[in-house]
């Protein structure tokens, strides 16, 4: 009897994992997007498929940001759809659900996990990289921008319409507006202003019906859900509309380093008693980081410190040799320059350096890398700070940082519920924890150093839960397998992003998405059923 049940065992085990790689019929699906009725933007030119092998591997790796996932899985990746149309959306979602297909969204931005083009499931990705209009109104201070365009597109086109106005987003120009916002999105300016989606008013969204709404026919619920839920576990969002907010003609901006010679240690343990403290218009962000020492094959602790000022140099001077003199910061440190310019030198890039180069797009990944995210609440002992540090010289041969981003100011007065973001009110700062490398072989190295990094911070962050934030994608903190969503473990991974956001965010899926069709590995469930 114990033969015959393990016989049968083995028979519904094969069954069972030969069924999750059987792919359903392409051809269906296929024709079901040729068919859709748009005659004057045809989709057939926008479809690629693995027959034409050397376009389908160019067009996957083309926003493929991080080398980890740069191996399409040929077993489930079916297809890719360039959209370049409100209808290609549309097709694709109503054709990929008739056909019992997964969908990925992929804006063409950073996507830590790469959760937009990976999955262990029949897919197809829906690339939203020709969808990059942006258009500006200066009289109401708004824009409409769409989820392919970037941050570096997005910030020219104002710049170009305007000297005074600026947008509350990230500091890398190659990140994609519509995960950027959809997550959260944050940035030097959100210490006067909030984040990126305290400043959204509208969007256009396609549900999975295949229907546009806005804000008006979506309602407020949806609405309020895609602001920092993650627009991928309710729709397709197709644009953005922005209210544009006021800056100085010149601000001022420094990017100076303290080793652990001239108390760099020091320093950043104060940082964290006044950097939420300051005036809001300041936003002062601390980066240690492995440095070269003095001597060849030395490493070394430095600390970064990045301002960004909405003020002239003179005045930033005098807060900051007042507020934190062990900083001792220098008029002759300090640049004044335009919001635009101001973008540069975030990105690490020379001063003088043409700011047409916010406008360029990476080709192909460039490395490996993983990133972390914690919430401080109260600061961190200098002995913290130290074995932190020692931590990071552990990973050896990397790229290896701390981004600590300060709160305060704005973020201290918007309520938890106003979006689904929730980590405002009682934060000093957020830390991103970030390491590259560029060698495959050191990709399970790399990854275990950064989990024991993280681990070495938890008696100095938020917990029960260990908050995390939603736009620095990461798997370990908890996932579903990419055709599944289960409640219990979503609820893990969930709290720590959303909070008690959650609850709301999973009953807003089960009125809009109740069978579950935009999922990913952390996507958000439909609320049970009672």
């Amino acid at each position: 009897m114990k033969e015959t049940l393990s016989v049968l065992c083995l028979v519904l085990l094969v069954s069972v994992s030969e069924a999750a790689i059987t792919k359903p019929p392409l051809g269906e699906f296929l024709r079901c997007l040729r068919s859709w009725p748009s005659p004057e933007n045809p989709i057939t030119d926008d479809i690629i498929t693995a027959d034409n092998t050397t376009t389908f591997s160019s067009s996957y790796l083309s926003y493929t940001k991080n080398e980890r996932f740069t191996t399409p899985n040929y077993q489930t990746l079916m297809a890719i759809v360039t959209a370049k149309h409100v209808s290609h959306i549309q097709a694709t979602v109503v054709c990929a659900k008739s056909n019992g297909i997964q969908i990925r969204i992929r804006s063409g931005g950073h996507d830590y996990e790469g959760l937009s083009y990976i999955s262990s499931v029949p897919f197809v990705i829906l690339d939203m990289f020709n969808l990059r209009s942006i258009t500006v109104d200066v009289p109401s201070k708004e824009a409409w921008v769409q989820s392919g365009a970037t941050l570096g597109e997005l910030y020219t086109k104002i710049s170009d319409a305007s000297e005074t106005l600026a947008f509350p987003a990230g500091v890398c120009s190659t990140v994609g507006a519509g995960g950027h916002i959809s997550g959260g999105g944050y940035g030097n300016l959100m210490r006067k202003y909030g984040l990126t989606v305290d400043n959204v008013v509208d969007a256009l969204l396609v549900d999975v019906n295949g229907k546009l709404l806005n804000r008006s026919t979506m309602g407020e619920d949806l609405f309020w859900a895609i602001r920092g839920g993650g627009g991928g576990s309710f729709g397709v969002i197709l644009s953005w509309k922005i209210n544009l907010v006021e800056i100085p003609k010149i601000v001022t901006v420094f990017k100076v380093n303290r080793t652990l010679e001239q108390g760099g240690i020091d320093v950043l343990y104060k940082w964290q008693f006044v950097s939420s403290k300051l005036p809001e218009s300041l936003f002062l962000r601390a980066m240690p980081q492995v440095a070269n020492g003095t001597r060849g094959g030395e490493r070394t602790i430095a600390v970064g410190f990045y301002a960004q000022f909405l003020g002239r140099a003179d005045e930033l001077v005098s807060i900051l040799n007042q507020a934190l003199p062990e900083l001792g910061i220098k008029r002759q440190e300090c640049l004044e320059m335009s919001w635009l310019n101001t973008t540069l030198l975030w990105e690490d890039l020379p001063v003088g350096t043409p700011t047409s180069v916010l406008l360029d797009r990476p080709a192909k990944p460039e490395k490996f890398f993983k990133s972390k995210s914690d919430y401080v609440k109260k600061p961190i002992p200098k002995e913290g700070i130290e074995k932190l540090c020692n931590a990071m010289f552990k990973i050896n041969n990397n790229i290896v940082y701390m981004q600590w981003n300060p709160y305060g100011g704005a973020m201290d007065k918007i309520p938890a519920s106003a979006t689904p973001f929730p980590h405002r009110l009682g934060n000093l700062f957020k830390i991103q924890y970030y390491t590259a490398w560029f060698d495959a072989n050191a990709t399970k190295g790399s990854l275990d150093m950064m989990k024991e990094l993280y681990e070495v911070a938890e008696p100095y962050v938020s917990s029960n839960p260990r908050e995390a934030f939603l736009n620095y994608r990461d798997i370990d903190i908890g996932s579903n397998p990419s055709g599944q969503t289960n409640v219990d473990e979503a609820e893990i991974y969930g709290s720590k992003f959303f909070l008690g956001n959650l609850k709301r965010l999973m009953e807003v899926k089960a009125k809009y998405d109740p069978d579950n069709f935009f999922k990913n590995e952390q996507s958000i469930p439909p609320a049970r059923v009672k």
